[in-house]
C-alpha cells in the first residue's frame, strides 16, 4: 500500500483542482478521510483475521462496493459537508475506490479485492511501480520508508499535481470563457 499520505493525493488534487466552488472544504476533509479510510482493515490482524481473507487487509475495504457504500452514507448527509448529494456521493465514490486503485500499483501485498463482494481475487495493476509500504509505522521511518516516499513522490503525488494543475488550468479558462 501506499502511506496513509499518499492516499490523500487524489482526494487533494480533484478538490484544490476543482476549486472550493465545486468541492466545499468540508467535502474535500471528507474525501480525504474516505481516501484512507480503507486502511483501517489493518485492524484485522489484531483479531486475528488472515490477510488473505475477505475481511482482512486489502479485502471488502478495498473494493468498489465498498467506495459506493460509503459514498451514500456521505450523500444522505451532504448538507453536513455543504455539498449536493450528487456531488457529495461522486467525490466521496472516486476518493475512497483510489485508494484500492493505488494499491493495485504497489509492487507488494496480494492485491486489492476490488471485485469483492461478486469475487475475492485480490488483483494487480499491469505495472507495480510504487513501493509498497510497510504495516509498521517504526518501519515507515526507515531506509525503506524513504524509499517507500521517494517512490510516492513520482508515482502518486507528480501525477497528482499535473491533474490538479490541469483542472486549475481549466477552472480559469472556463472562468475567463464565461467573463468574456
Amino acid at each position: 500500500m501506499p502511506t496513509i499520505l499518499s492516499h490523500a493525493a487524489v482526494p487533494l488534487a480533484l478538490g484544490l483542482g476543482l476549486g472550493a466552488q465545486r468541492i466545499p472544504t468540508r467535502l474535500l476533509v471528507a474525501g480525504v478521510v474516505a481516501s484512507i479510510l480503507p486502511d483501517l482493515d489493518v485492524l484485522a490482524f489484531r483479531f486475528h483475521i488472515a490477510y488473505d481473507d475477505a475481511l482482512g487487509h486489502r479485502g471488502a475495504s478495498h473494493s468498489l462496493v465498498f467506495a459506493l457504500c460509503l459514498a451514500l452514507v456521505v450523500a444522505a448527509v451532504a448538507k453536513h459537508v455543504n455539498a449536493s448529494r450528487a456531488t457529495a456521493f461522486w467525490f466521496v465514490a472516486v476518493c475512497t475506490a483510489s485508494h484500492g486503485v493505488l494499491d493495485m500499483f504497489t509492487n507488494g501485498g496480494l492485491g486489492a479485492a476490488l471485485g469483492w463482494p461478486f469475487s475475492e481475487a485480490r488483483v494487480f495493476a499491469p505495472w507495480q511501480v510504487i513501493e509498497v509500504s510497510p504495516l509498521s509505522l517504526r518501519r515507515v521511518f526507515s531506509a525503506k520508508g524513504w524509499a517507500v516516499l521517494q517512490s510516492e513522490l513520482l508515482w502518486v503525488w507528480m501525477p497528482a499535481s499535473a491533474v490538479c494543475a490541469g483542472l486549475w488550468c481549466v477552472r480559469r479558462q472556463m472562468r475567463s470563457i464565461r467573463h468574456a
